[in-house]
């Protein structure tokens, strides 16, 4: 039986809370706690009141202040007891309701898998971090004594919340720098994910340990007596013996056997400035052999853990390879306690949420990045993706790169600069064309690699991102920004698409005027989920609503019989054809108007268009953007529309921004000719960025043509940019 008591968590109090009032919340928290618990049993046969009794105590042990402490003796009441969030915070208040509520499972919910539960439940608990990161402290300390006593659980059980700690826990102890508690939860998982292995390595420790802990400790004594000698003041040298998890990481990733591990124990040195890090660094160096590309400088460029310290791996006179980690006291506070260690209590020190929120986000990168994600995704991203975008965007970055004016961005493993724009901001990935790398210019599928300086290249008249780009974004967060765009861009091609079929049909009905407006629209579909008008087009685009049905129901709602309805229909179109000229534009009012369409932006069909009136050269229609416009009398500018029915091709002029490659001109060609669009002219040119620029004269019949042509030159490789010339 466990036979922990409140006295075991006064005694860890009594080392940094003093204050009677603060006390005295803290037994009323567990009172309270313990009532509501009354009769309540844990699978281990233990009254249910010593698991958050043990969480309180693992908090303790943090530091942290009295309102987490206090959380950490509730935690557990609002979701297995009757006790409601209100009265949380009626009788400890409500800082203390809003940690409570950011810990509690979802089991009153209702879901369609174990998964999405999970899913939904580590949402939740990545919201309420956001709002307030000491959720996430709690969390970990009610984790950690979960896993402790995990025996009670069925295999089946335990596998799965082991596993679960190694995605989801672990990491994030790891990212908040709270190394002892990572460790803990990472071995004790490994028992049940992978006992073997977990079985082996122990054995290999246990068997090699002594020998290996008497060269230490002869080199500790060593390098203590060399230190002391060389003036080194104020330091101490301590051994560790690496954490079981992080050997069997080392094993499968890096398929290395244990004897090739040098780091399974390695030697601290402890140090009271910067300065004497980097002397005593200097020193280990001129006493062993340093390890070529073994050293890591962790105290110039932190980890996004607030991690700081030197690495080096070195080889003794006597052949024995070892690592040595050197640190300043506060640093090896930081790499035991983590984000713990800045908030530690402090008492008559003022500290609120907010502040400490400001203040760890300033100190933690990727925590920014989590609020930032909060803040953008959560009310657009299912709880899975969300997630796993937490999960492989920010919990496990591996790979650090610099931007230009020197701020650090950490990334997954794989990462690209595609990756990297997406992360800084969605619109800069959504209008990157390219990136340098430590100056020289590389492709969007790059593999980023430490250290690297990375610029992004954009152009604001970029045609956005394509589906290609979906195979080379490595990251949850990019590839969903990359769909939320071409979503839209699809959605405006499906909307435009079945405004044309939908008007193919009137006018094969001989119904040329109609006016189709929302309420027609709600009061014949909204059954269907068809609201808008938009709604009512984007269905027929996908071929799930029929044109045939609406134009159907248009002519059933009219006054007068389908026979006047044509007859006015037709009346109308035969007078507007006198007014067309071959162009396929209409002039109200002009029978025979002489009309040529500007060169300089080569409208078409489907573009807004204007007609500008010259002297003596008759009417010249120019697309709506046109550059030229502005250079023109306002007054002379008049309203144009484009016929129906246009059987006649136009010219468009593009412009073809590429990374210059064999094959390219080819690719671009066969796409125009599997599309049966004609050529007019072509040129092609290379610039000093090895770019191709190409511009091509092609012929199509309307916007809609021309965009699907568009989509489909963006699906070649290489492509940076097309956009129509002259607007």
């Amino acid at each position: 039986m466990d036979n922990v008591s409140f006295k075991d968590l006064e005694n860890k109090l009594a080392n940094y809370i003093h204050n009677p009032t603060d006390l005295k919340r803290i037994k009323e928290a567990y009172l309270f706690a313990d009532e509501k618990h009354k009769n309540q049993m844990r699978k281990s046969g233990d009254p249910y009141i010593t698991h958050p009794l043990h969480v309180a105590i693992i908090l303790a042990e943090l530091h942290v202040g009295p309102d987490t402490i206090i959380a950490g003796l509730l935690h557990d009441v609002v979701e297995d007891t009757d006790v409601i969030l209100a009265e949380i915070k009626d009788k400890f208040g409500e800082d203390v309701a809003g940690m409570v509520d950011g810990v509690t499972k979802l089991t009153k919910m209702k879901f369609s898998s174990l998964e999405q539960k999970q899913a939904e439940n580590h949402q939740k608990m990545l919201l309420a971090m956001g709002k307030d990161i000491r959720v996430i402290v709690v969390k970990l300390a009610d984790r950690l004594h979960n896993i402790r006593t995990i025996d009670a659980q069925s295999p089946e059980k335990r596998e799965r919340i082991c596993k679960e700690t190694l995605e989801i826990y672990a990491p994030l102890a790891h990212r908040l720098g709270m190394f002892k508690i990572k460790a803990e939860l990472e071995d004790r998982s490994l028992r049940y994910t992978d006992p073997l292995m977990f079985k082996k390595i122990e054995e290999d420790i246990s068997s090699t340990n002594s020998a290996r802990l008497e060269n230490i400790d002869h080199i500790i004594i060593e390098i203590k007596k060399y230190l002391e000698d060389e003036k080194v003041d104020d330091f101490y040298i301590k051994g560790r013996v690496k954490n079981i998890y992080s050997i069997y990481k080392k094993m499968i990733n890096q398929h290395k056997e244990f004897e090739d591990i040098y780091d399974v124990l390695a030697i601290r040195i402890i140090v009271d400035t910067i300065d004497n890090c980097y002397r005593v660094l200097g020193l280990i160096h001129a006493k062993y052999t340093p390890v070529p590309k073994r050293f890591k400088d962790y105290i110039a460029v932190p980890k996004p853990n607030m991690y700081q310290s030197l690495h080096t791996t070195v080889i003794s006179g006597n052949g024995l390879t070892f690592e040595v980690q050197i640190r300043t006291k506060e640093m090896d506070e930081v790499a035991e306690l983590g984000i713990a260690a800045h908030w530690a209590y402090k008492e008559n020190v003022t500290y609120s949420k907010e502040k400490e929120q400001f203040e760890i986000a300033q100190k933690l990168k990727w925590y920014a990045d989590l609020l930032q994600f909060n803040e953008e995704d959560k009310d657009e991203t299912d709880p899975k993706t969300f997630v796993d975008s937490i999960r492989k965007d920010i919990l496990t970055t591996s790979v650090y790169v610099y931007t230009p004016t020197g701020d650090v961005i950490d990334l997954p493993k794989g990462a690209t600069p595609l990756d990297l724009a997406y992360k800084i901001h969605t619109e800069l990935g959504n209008t990157m064309i390219g990136a340098l790398v430590n100056k020289r210019i590389v492709p969007i599928d790059y593999e980023l690699q430490n250290g690297d300086i990375v610029s992004i290249r954009t152009n604001k008249n970029s045609q956005g991102p394509t589906s290609s780009w979906l195979k080379i974004a490595k990251t949850t967060h990019a590839r969903h920004k990359i769909k939320t765009f071409l979503n839209k861009q699809n959605k405006d091609i499906l909307i435009e698409s079945g405004k044309r079929e939908l008007d193919e049909e009137f006018q094969n009905q001989k119904i040329y005027n109609y006016d189709i407006k929302e309420d027609f629209v709600i009061k014949n579909f909204s059954k269907n989920n068809i609201n808008t008008l938009d709604d009512l087009y984007m269905d027929i685009g996908k071929g799930i609503l029929s044109e045939k049905t609406v134009v159907a129901k248009y002519l059933g709602e009219q006054k007068k019989n389908r026979e006047e309805i044509i007859q006015a229909s037709i009346a109308k179109f035969n007078k507007n054809q006198k007014q067309i000229s071959d162009t396929g534009v209409i002039v109200d009012g002009l029978s025979n108007p002489q009309i040529k369409l500007g060169v300089c932006c080569n409208p078409i069909p489907g573009d807004q268009i204007v007609g500008y009136i010259t002297k003596g050269s008759g009417i010249v229609v120019h697309h709506k953007d046109c550059k030229n416009l502005t250079n023109l009398q306002n007054e002379r500018l008049i309203n144009l529309t484009w016929a129906n029915n246009i059987s006649r091709k136009y010219p468009v002029l593009l412009k073809i921004v590429a990374t210059d490659r064999n094959g390219l001109l080819a690719d671009v060609m066969d796409t125009l000719s599997s599309n049966n669009i004609n050529i007019s002219s072509l040129n092609v040119k290379t610039n000093n960025n090895f770019e191709a620029i190409m511009k091509i004269k092609i012929m199509v019949l309307n916007t809609l043509e021309l965009d699907k042509i568009i989509a489909n030159l963006r699906k070649v490789p290489s492509i940076i940019e097309i956009r129509r010339e002259g607007l």
